[in-house]
């Protein structure tokens, strides 16, 4: 991305956590080669952030009344590799692609091919969730605003862990077996599978897949260039960041890219991965957009992204730390007030991949940060000094106050424990002979537990990620995966006679990524072990 010839862009390369090359780009020659007092501080808090939390790569870039004024780039895109991130690097953007998506569909809107308020049916017709009734009144606009009544991530495991087997069509399927939590249009409960029904509407109407809308409805009249979704040849891009996570003290990768880089069913969720200056170049777009911008979409759709169509609960610490007394979510994005200034925007997690990108519309300013590590709180805390820059100015926050904050707030006394596991051993064949068997849930498909080298092995046919050695913990057991990656290990409950055995699963940190659904998982014993 080019910046406008009036705007100086300052670009902070680092190609380890010490090299630094800074450029001056743009029509101003300065005067001076050390950068604004504000840049400044953005450096000092950046390599707080890095050095507090051990982060491979990071990029960040500031947006100053419509103007890129800084970007900066650390680390590298493979820890122990010398490749340095740039601000051309690809990153896995994660759930900020659903911003896009919404956008796919209100360029449709737009052009008359759909409305918001059109029923799902009347474009997918196969379309079903549990509820008959839900089934015919659940309009586009629903599928973008997490009120379905289904549980936090229901379904998830249909997406994730990457790679997997469920295609669009098991989605479709499968939501009509997922029992609801709540009533339809009760409350928020973030939700990622309707996204991907969201993009099979968007593809029904639009007369092309998914892929192809978003590259010729978002990337193409926005000159996202570096922008990609789908399949990816991984050596013709080159520079993209790989996903990492701690372990044993250092950056170890995770899921790492293969040569050819699939087309994902998660993408209109969460699938889509962009440099940091593409997603400049897309906060300018809402931010200060061009003539051309404009264009793109009309005030009405861009209103209508940014209205408040379900609220959200406020927590405490958003009450402490932002003063926000309204949290609601538009079409792709959450929108608050936060010091009485207001606030669009969204954060992305995938494993080993952490994004956020925050706009301040009425400052014609925001930022984005792409993590490519375990930057969770990372993240948070950025966010949080970031947005006081603009909306707080005297603050006396810091990245040593928030971060000390959010680890109390992690070993708080009312937070719900992790039960202890350590006494745990394998289970025998003897003790789960009487379970062991091919088990089948109608939307995640089979799973086997049985015998393997001596052991208990769960195995799933479509999640083959999702395979680890069966434990016992006193009279529990647990699936301890294989995987170190799949990070949420989880309950194993066995019920029932020989002719109709059952499985349930759960959780065994309460606290651990929704995505992680379990809960809604609900098997029975079909065949014995082949």
């Amino acid at each position: 991305m080019t910046p406008p010839a009036a705007s100086p862009l300052w670009v902070r390369a680092c190609a380890g956590m010490t090299a630094w090359m800074v450029l001056a780009v743009g029509g101003f020659a300065w005067a001076s080669p050390a950068p604004p007092a504000d840049h400044q501080h953005f450096d000092a808090v950046i390599d707080e952030v890095i050095a507090r939390y051990q982060l491979p790569g990071i990029a960040v870039g500031v947006i100053e009344d419509g103007d890129i004024s800084y970007v900066r780039t650390a680390g590298v895109v493979v820890a122990g590799s010398g490749r340095p991130i740039t601000p051309d690097t690809l990153f896995k953007i994660a759930s900020n692609s659903k911003a896009m998506t919404a956008s796919v569909l209100a360029r449709l809107v737009d052009t008359g091919k759909l409305r918001w308020d059109d029923p799902v049916q009347k474009h997918l017709p196969q379309f079903r969730m549990h509820d008959p009734w839900v089934s015919r009144e659940m309009q586009v606009r629903d599928l973008l605003i997490h009120n379905s009544g289904l549980r936090e991530g229901a379904g998830d495991l249909m997406l994730w862990p990457e790679p997997n087997h469920f295609d669009r069509e098991d989605i479709i399927a499968g939501l009509a077996h997922l029992e609801p939590q709540h009533s339809f249009r009760s409350r928020y409960a973030y939700d990622n599978l309707l996204y991907v029904v969201a993009g099979e509407v968007a593809a029904a109407a639009g007369g092309a897949s998914y892929e192809e809308l978003v590259r010729r409805e978002v990337f193409e009249p926005l000159g996202l260039s570096g922008c990609r979704v789908g399949q990816i040849d991984r050596d013709a891009v080159a520079d993209i960041a790989q996903p990492h996570m701690r372990r044993d003290g250092r950056n170890v990768v995770i899921r790492a890219d293969r040569a050819v880089i699939p087309a994902i069913t998660s993408a209109a969720a969460g699938g889509i991965r962009c440099s940091l200056d593409d997603m400049l170049a897309w906060a300018q777009n809402w931010l200060a957009p061009t003539p051309q911008q404009q264009a793109w979409l009309s005030p009405e759709q861009r209103r209508a992204m940014w209205t408040a169509h379900m609220p959200m609960p406020i927590s405490q610490r958003r009450r402490d730390w932002n003063g926000s007394h309204f949290y609601a979510y538009g079409y792709g994005w959450r929108l608050a007030d936060i010091d009485g200034v207001w606030s669009v925007s969204h954060t992305g997690t995938l494993a080993g991949m952490y994004s956020v990108l925050h706009l301040l519309p009425e400052q014609r300013s925001g930022f984005v940060v792409l993590i490519n590590g375990s930057g969770g709180e990372a993240r948070t805390v950025l966010d949080q000094v970031l947005a006081e820059h603009f909306t707080k100015p005297q603050s006396t926050g810091s990245v040593a106050r928030y971060a000390e904050e959010l680890a109390s707030q992690s070993s708080a006394p009312d937070r719900p424990a992790e039960p202890d596991t350590s006494s745990r051993r394998p289970a025998t064949v003897q003790e789960l002979a009487r379970w062991l068997g091919t088990y089948r849930d109608p939307w995640f498909g089979e799973v086997t537990v049985c015998e393997r080298a001596g052991g208990v092995q769960f195995e799933s046919a479509k999640s083959p990620m999702l395979v680890g050695e069966v434990m016992r913990v006193g009279e529990r057991y647990l699936v301890d995966w294989h995987e170190d990656s799949v990070d949420a290990e989880a309950w194993l409950s066995f019920a029932g006679g020989d002719d109709g055995s059952t499985l349930g699963m759960a959780k065994v940190d309460p606290e651990a990524d929704f995505s992680y659904d379990y809960e809604d998982l609900a098997f029975t014993r079909t065949a014995a072990c082949r």
